[in-house]
C-alpha cells in the first residue's frame, strides 16, 4: 500500500508541476526551497550531528501556534536542538523570526529516499506534527529508526473525515506509526479513534491556538508592535480590518466599506490578503473601486494614513494590526476556503465578523457563536448590513469584544497538557509527566 501511495503522490506531483513551474517563473516561488524539499539541507544546519526535536508546521497559522511550545521545549530539553520545518514560504518567513528555534527548513517531499536523507541530517529524537499533518512514509521511517512521533493540536474536520474514511484500512496502518495524539476537541478525538487510532494513545488537550496569543497587557512595546507606528490613527476614526482575505472577498468587503464611507467619510479600511502574490491584485481592486489606496510598505512612519484603503503587503504584522480595528472581518470564510484564525482579533476584544465557511476552525467558531462572541454572515450583502450595524452600535461592539476576549482567556491551558504528553513520550531530565488518555463516554 505504501508503494501505491508513493506512486500516486508522484503522479500528483507530475500533474501539478506546470502550476508550480508557473508560480516559479511568475512569482519566483519554490525555486530557492527545492533543494531542501529534496532533503539537501545546508552542511552547517546540524554540523555536529546533535539529536533534536523536529516540529513541523505547514504555514503561518501553525508556525505561530508552535510559539506556545518552543520556549518550554528548550527549557525542558536543553540537550536537544529544536528545529522547525514549514511547507509554505510565508510560514518560513515567520519561522525565521521565532525565538528558541535553532534551525528552520522546508519540509521534504514524502518519498522514502528523500525522507531518509532529511532524517539523517536532522537526527530527531521526536517528530512533532502540528494539527493533521500525516505523511505516511515519514512516519513509517520514524518508527523504523526509533524516532518518537506525536500529533499536537490535532483535529479531524467535518470535510476531511469522510475522505479519510474512504481509505480507512490504509489510514489505520499509518496511524499505528504515531505514538501519541493530542487533539483539540472531543469530537476530533472520536473521529480519530473511529479511523483506527488506539484510544490509549489519544489525549484531548484543547487548542494551542489560545495559548499562542500574547495577552495585550503582556505585549506592550514589543518590537513587532512597531508596525503600529505606521498607523497613527485618530481615536475617532473608524477602522475596518479585513484579515487573511481570499480572491472573491475583497470586492464584498469594499462594497460594504463604500456604504460605511457614506456615513463616516474619514473611515479607513485595511485589507490583508492571505497570499503575498495577490498584493498587487488587491491594490488594483481597491483603486478600481474608487478608493484612495496605498500599500503598508509605502506609509510614512509616525503619521496617519492619508488614504481610504491600506493594503497590508507584509507577513506577520496582521495580528498586531487587529488592535487598531473598530470591526474585524476574518477572511477565507465568505468563499469556501475553510476560514482563518479568529482568536487573533479576539484577544484584543474586537467585534468579529466571519463567513459561513469556517470548517477549519469549527470547534472554536462553535464556542464563539454559543457565547455570542462573534457574528457569522452568509453573504456579501449580509456582511454589509452587519458591518454597518456594528459601526453604529458601540454598545454591541463592546459586548461582542468583551465576550471574545473572555473566551480566549478562559480556554488557555493546552500548552501544559501537551507538554505532559511529550514528557511522557520523551522524558526530560526533570522527570515524566502524568498523561490521561482519551476515553469514550457513553
Amino acid at each position: 500500500m505504501y508503494l501505491v501511495y508513493s506512486l500516486l503522490t508522484l503522479v500528483g506531483f507530475v500533474v501539478v508541476s506546470p502550476y508550480f513551474l508557473y508560480q516559479a517563473i511568475r512569482y519566483k516561488k519554490y525555486i530557492g526551497s527545492l533543494r531542501q524539499r529534496l532533503g539537501f539541507l545546508p552542511l552547517t544546519f546540524n554540523i555536529d550531528g546533535e539529536e533534536s526535536i523536529w516540529i513541523h508546521a505547514v504555514s503561518v497559522g501553525e508556525t505561530l501556534t508552535a510559539r506556545a511550545l518552543a520556549a518550554d521545549l528548550k527549557a525542558r530539553y536543553p540537550h536537544l536542538r529544536l528545529f522547525l520545518s514549514t511547507t509554505t514560504i510565508a510560514g518560513q518567513q515567520v519561522a525565521r523570526h521565532m525565538q528558541h528555534v535553532d534551525g528552520v527548513f522546508y519540509f521534504p517531499f514524502d518519498w522514502t529516499f528523500i525522507v531518509r536523507r532529511t532524517l539523517a541530517l536532522v537526527k530527531p529524537r521526536v517528530f512533532i506534527m502540528m494539527e493533521t499533518e500525516i505523511w505516511p512514509n515519514l512516519l513509517r521511517l520514524c518508527r523504523a529508526q526509533g524516532v518518537k512521533t506525536i500529533m499536537i493540536n490535532g483535529r479531524i474536520s467535518s470535510r476531511s473525515y469522510p475522505r479519510y474514511r474512504l481509505v480507512r484500512p490504509f489510514f489505520r496502518r499509518v496511524l499505528a506509526d504515531v505514538d501519541r495524539f493530542c487533539m483539540q476537541s472531543e469530537e476530533s478525538a472520536r473521529r480519530l479513534i473511529d479511523l483506527g487510532a488506539d484510544p490509549s494513545r489519544v489525549t484531548m488537550t484543547g487548542s494551542l491556538k489560545f495559548d499562542s496569543l500574547d495577552l495585550p497587557a503582556a505585549s506592550h512595546a514589543r518590537p513587532r508592535e512597531r508596525v503600529l507606528r505606521f498607523f497613527r490613527v485618530a481615536p475617532a476614526r473608524q477602522v475596518v480590518v479585513a484579515g487573511s482575505t481570499m480572491r472573491g472577498e475583497e470586492r464584498a468587503v469594499l462594497r460594504a466599506f463604500g456604504r460605511v464611507k457614506a456615513g463616516a467619510p474619514s473611515a479607513l479600511a485595511i485589507l490583508a490578503p492571505r497570499q503575498p502574490e495577490r498584493f498587487g491584485e488587491v491594490e488594483r481592486i481597491a483603486r478600481d473601486a474608487g478608493f484612495v489606496t496605498i500599500r503598508r510598505s509605502e506609509l510614512p512612519i509616525d503619521a496617519e494614513p492619508r488614504a481610504d484603503v491600506v493594503v497590508l503587503d507584509s507577513i506577520g504584522e496582521l495580528a498586531q494590526i487587529y488592535q487598531l480595528a473598530t470591526v474585524v472581518f476574518v477572511g477565507g470564510s465568505l468563499v469556501d476556503h475553510g476560514g482563518h484564525n479568529i482568536l487573533e482579533p479576539a484577544i484584543f476584544g474586537k467585534p468579529i465578523l466571519f463567513g459561513p465557511h469556517m470548517q477549519n476552525f469549527k470547534e472554536i467558531v462553535d464556542t464563539f457563536l454559543a457565547n455570542d462572541a462573534g457574528v457569522q454572515v452568509h453573504s456579501g450583502s449580509e456582511l454589509e448590513s452587519e458591518l454597518l450595524s456594528l459601526l453604529t452600535d458601540p454598545v454591541r461592539r463592546a459586548r461582542l469584544g468583551a465576550a471574545a476576549r473572555a473566551l480566549v482567556e478562559a480556554n488557555r491551558g493546552a500548552t501544559g497538557k501537551t507538554l505532559e504528553v511529550i514528557a511522557d513520550l520523551v522524558p526530560s531530565p526533570a522527570g515524566r509527566g502524568v498523561v490521561r488518555p482519551f476515553r469514550l463516554v457513553n
